[in-house]
């Protein structure tokens, strides 16, 4: 840890220095000087702090207010990079003054997409839709709408209001089936207690499932001995129930239109790295029939690549989340980045391999960062359709 936040201070103080010389060019004003480099060690100074004695809350408000001093300078270092590249060639004259003034309206900019995505991108809802298409749909579920909704974390949720219209937004899709693929909580079961009434006014005429994520366990808190621990975990477990959610354990439910069923399997977190590997699809899979359509919850999508496409049934459509994209990066016209690609292959949105698809969820919560910058929080609407073999 003390490594990786020394590489951090590290990388804002060479960012800090290289932007100072555009404001160095605009001004000599010694109280901006100063003002310049105190607002910055005293951040970079509480951060160190914060993170030292583990105060967690302090830290997710400072990281929002580090973003805001980096990333705007961060951008704009790239016009003074330009500039310093014609410079080398020009026997490095004086910095433009005109070019130090758009680094700072770029900064300017950037600065202000950061602050809406602090301040107002936590509730700040998409709608994603994708139209999925299958050759062996069952006929009765052509045009069947399944709502995902992923990375809740309610211990973050400050909000009613904010809350409450991302959960009309999800009942306004009027989808057949509402599932929910983990990460309920940050830590404890009594993170949702002001939030069951609202969750349970979430409604779906062929029910609402969900499987746990990596956050439910209560991996990530000291408990004082293993019984309290389980005993979270089990009273989380009645949660799902009172919000009208029937919980996958490893296991699967036919759901049936008129006369024909598809499967709908959930499992355990499974995560690759340091995640515990609680997931069973062996297990969830043991009585659903080799020709049955299927389709696989799973709070990490590391598993599909790991375990579900190796998988000796094939699982038609997998629903994951767990990324959060990150909450900071873009998507712009079909492009889309975010540092956690990085870590994850399938990180955000609908990916196929061999006709099989893997949609990851951005997450209808957050958690560390007190917002969402640019990767905004999600509530996908899936459309199954039976492709016509005519």
């Amino acid at each position: 840890m003390k490594t990786r936040i020394s590489a951090i201070i590290l990388l804002w103080l060479t960012i800090d220095i290289y932007f100072f010389s555009a404001v160095a060019t605009l001004t000599n004003n010694t109280s901006i000087y100063l003002t310049y480099w105190l607002i910055d060690a005293l951040l970079a100074g509480t951060i160190i702090y914060s993170a030292f004695t583990r105060n967690m809350k302090l830290v997710s408000w400072l990281m929002a207010l580090m973003l805001l001093s980096f990333v705007p300078k961060l951008v704009s270092s790239i016009v003074l990079v330009l500039e310093d590249f014609t410079r080398l060639f020009r026997g490095f004259p004086p910095r433009s003054y005109g070019v130090s003034e758009f680094a700072l309206v770029v900064a300017a900019v950037f600065f202000g997409l950061l602050l809406f995505g602090i301040t107002r991108g936590r509730h700040y809802y998409k709608v994603r839709r994708e139209t999925l298409f299958f050759d062996d749909l069952p006929e009765r579920f052509d045009g069947f709408t399944i709502t995902q909704l992923s990375d809740i974390h309610s211990g973050s949720f400050s909000d009613a209001r904010g809350v409450q219209k991302g959960l009309d937004l999800v009942n306004a899709q009027g989808s057949d089936m509402i599932l929910f693929t983990g990460d309920l909580v940050n830590n404890q079961a009594t993170e949702m207690d002001p939030w069951i009434p609202a969750f349970a006014g979430l409604t779906a005429p062929y029910g609402k499932y969900s499987v746990l994520g990596n956050h439910d366990y209560g991996d990530y808190m000291q408990w004082e001995n293993k019984a309290d621990q389980q005993a979270n975990l089990n009273r989380l477990k009645e949660v799902h129930q009172e919000i009208g959610f029937k919980l996958l354990l490893n296991e699967a439910t036919p759901i049936q239109k008129d006369n024909q069923a598809i499967a709908l399997i959930g499992v355990e977190n499974w995560g690759k790295g340091g995640f515990h590997k609680y997931g069973d699809l062996k297990k969830a899979t043991a009585g659903v029939p080799n020709e049955a359509f299927k389709i696989l919850m799973s709070h990490d999508p590391s598993h599909w690549d790991a375990v579900t496409l190796g998988h000796h049934q094939s699982i038609h459509l997998t629903l994951s989340g767990h990324t959060h994209g990150a909450q900071f990066g873009f998507e712009l016209f079909g492009f889309k980045w975010s540092p956690i690609k990085y870590i994850y292959k399938q990180w955000a949105g609908l990916y196929q391999k061999s006709g099989l698809y893997l949609y990851v969820n951005r997450g209808f919560g957050f958690l560390g960062l007190k917002g969402r910058i640019g990767i905004w929080p999600e509530i996908a609407v899936l459309t199954l359709k039976r492709r016509s073999l005519v």
